[in-house]
């Protein structure tokens, strides 16, 4: 019986060392990743993204990705971070991504829904979300108690890590959140998107036009167990009162 106690104990205490808080929503989050090494993973993974596919060299979408991405970094107040925007020329692909240490791509497929500025400031918002929360941590986090050790997930040189941290930061198409995170990016994409003087309210068009393209077939990757469509417009529209607090127009 006291081997048990200890052995709970210690797992407590490991629990309690491995929390954090999300900014702006104070949720507590279980985080065992270290900003290094959080830092890295990002960085190896945004790599071999560049590496496997096609960038894009229209100056006119490079230069909106940068002036959008640059506002809602300046939003998010990471100047440590090595903010860096790519875009991908993949126009069946309708998904973005930040991973860690701010490294943003965009996909060109998922431009026609975005439509303007205000339209890619929903996009970033949301992706900088995932980034400025620690979600990818988060996941892996969750997933290393339950069952793939950290080590293997931390190799970079292995398939299986590749796979972990390509699935943990929303690069490929599988589920890459949980539908409690894509809220919570939401709601803080909301807020980070104001912030960079854009107008939260344009989130609520965008995303009618995401459920539009989603009828009937096969959800893009953007919207991989996400919150039903409805459902999510109807708690953006909910939240955005307090994100129009922040909105100061540019």
């Amino acid at each position: 019986m006291k081997e048990y106690t200890l052995i709970g104990l210690a797992a407590a205490s490991i629990l309690f060392a491995g929390c954090s808080t999300v900014p702006y929503t104070n949720r507590k989050q279980l985080d065992f990743i270290s900003a290094d090494q959080e830092n890295q993973m990002g960085l190896q993974a945004y790599t071999e993204v560049k590496t496997k596919n096609k960038i894009s060299t229209d100056p006119q979408i490079n230069a909106m990705v940068q002036k959008v991405g640059k506002r809602i970094a300046a939003a998010a107040d990471k100047p440590d971070w090595d903010w860096q925007f790519t875009v991908i020329d993949d126009a069946k692909t309708v998904n973005a991504f930040c991973l860690p240490g701010g490294r943003i791509a965009v996909y060109t497929g998922i431009l026609p829904l975005t439509k303007d500025e205000a339209g890619l400031a929903v996009v970033l918002g949301h992706e900088t979300s995932h980034a400025l929360a620690h979600h990818g941590a988060e996941r892996i986090s969750n997933q290393e108690l339950i069952s793939l050790p950290l080590a293997v997930i931390l190799d970079g040189k292995s398939p299986a890590a590749q796979q972990a941290i390509g699935a943990a930061y929303g690069i490929t198409v599988e589920l890459p959140h949980s539908r409690r995170q894509e809220s919570e990016a939401d709601r803080i994409g909301l807020i980070l998107m104001a912030k960079a003087g854009y107008d939260p309210q344009t989130a609520v068009p965008f995303w009618e036009r995401m459920m539009q393209e989603s009828q009937g077939k096969a959800p893009p990757a953007f919207l991989s167990d996400h919150p039903s469509d409805q459902q999510r417009i109807e708690q953006i529209k909910s939240e955005m009162p307090e994100a129009l607090k922040y909105y100061k127009p540019q």
